[in-house]
């Protein structure tokens, strides 16, 4: 079956994050056992004239965020050039196959103010099925040519 929800694990790893100048903040750590990509996705909510929202994917051997180091070139960066304008944007990085077992996203915003929706972290391309719903997962439904209700 080819599925998004059945063919990949879809977590909420951070709720959401206040308007800030100076965030610094990480998201759960994500072990990436039995999955070849890991998928970070971050709504920006609220942005302030030349705020900066930056999300950046940090690794480690350990299921610690001490001892997180950055991957080289995993990162997404918005700077808003009006109040507002990122309002509704999202930041995205995937990091296919990552050398190290664990991963998190750092999110930092400076300058100016930068809100953050829930990050969501998605686990694909799984070396073996079925896929086990995260816990952050309440319900979820999958249709195939459904009719109409």
């Amino acid at each position: 079956m080819d599925n998004f929800i059945k063919n990949n694990k879809i977590m909420e790893v951070k709720a959401p994050i206040a308007a800030a100048s100076d965030t610094d903040s990480n998201t759960d750590v994500v072990d990436t056992t039995g999955f070849g990509k890991v998928t970070f996705i971050v709504p920006i909510t609220d942005s302030a004239d030349t705020g900066v929202a930056t999300m950046t994917i940090e690794q480690n051997t350990l299921n610690s965020a001490t001892g997180m180091a950055a991957l080289t070139g995993a990162s997404a960066t918005a700077t808003s050039a009006a109040n507002d304008d990122l309002n509704g944007t999202l930041l995205i990085v995937e990091v296919d196959r990552p050398l190290e077992r664990y991963v998190q996203a750092a999110l930092t915003s400076a300058t100016a103010n930068i809100a953050y929706g829930n990050t969501i972290a998605i686990l694909s391309d799984p070396i073996s099925m079925p896929i086990t719903e995260d816990t952050t997962v309440s319900d979820s439904a999958v249709v195939v040519g459904p009719a109409e209700a």
